[in-house]
């Protein structure tokens, strides 16, 4: 049995496509920062205990007076620096929760359409597997290029899936794939790929296309669509 969930949000990206001077989880969507639709979320799910937010260095200031005292978000413990690079980011939130966590929720700061129901699906998987991830099968032929941009493979796409978050984990087992990532200065492309070679199976559930992750301005506009959709 769970005894709490914990969340990490990490918005540290600096979104370098989005092309614009402000980052993009604080950008506006629809009049509010996007890094505030993650926080109403999870601040409103009687599961979720506490939350840490990491952001970058020089936005911990506007990220505590402009979202979390703004808005009044009362289960976020924490504003923190993050890190180089997304995974040491995420690590340093990991820290702050502490070691009576039983299951951490990492989540992207601009993915601001998640749903209650993506997310309960995570949570029960989490809960009997140990690690459960959303995953969206592609639209699209997926094919492997080499260097010189040719084809090397094409991709069975019904095999391959996009990942998205959040991604639920026990958390003492995460945190021991982090630790010997570490210590190995090994990269990893998202939380599961650690989990995945340090501890062992992850369970992909499927996603959902909503859940879409700010990185183009075309995002924005699509999810001001996605929003005034749901409104109507």
């Amino acid at each position: 049995m769970v005894n709490n969930l914990r969340v990490v949000i990490a918005a540290a990206g600096k979104g370098s496509r989005m092309k614009s001077g402000i980052n993009k989880q604080y950008m506006l969507l629809n009049s509010r920062p996007i890094l505030s639709y993650s926080l109403d979320f999870f601040e409103k799910l009687d599961i979720v205990e506490q939350i840490v937010v990491v952001t970058g260095e020089h936005e911990l200031d506007y990220c505590e007076q402009e979202v979390i005292k703004r808005f009044k978000y009362n289960k976020v413990s924490a504003v923190l620096p993050g890190g180089k690079e997304r995974q040491d980011s995420v690590l340093i939130g990991l820290h702050k929760l502490g070691p009576d966590t039983d299951l951490v929720a990492v989540h992207d700061g601009a993915r601001p359409l998640l749903s209650s129901g993506l997310f309960f699906r995570l949570f029960k998987q989490a809960e009997e597997w140990g690690a459960a991830i959303p995953g969206i099968p592609s639209k699209d032929t997926l094919k492997m290029v080499d260097g010189e941009s040719f084809v090397r493979q094409t991709l069975d796409r019904t095999s391959v899936y996009a990942i998205q978050t959040p991604q639920i984990f026990k958390y003492a087992e995460l945190m021991t794939a982090y630790q010997k990532a570490y210590e190995e200065n090994f990269q990893g492309t998202d939380d599961a790929s650690l989990f995945e070679r340090y501890i062992g199976r992850v369970r992909v559930v499927e996603g959902e296309y909503n859940n879409l992750k700010i990185t183009t301005p075309e995002d924005l506009i699509i999810a001001e669509a996605l929003l005034k959709n749901q409104r109507e």
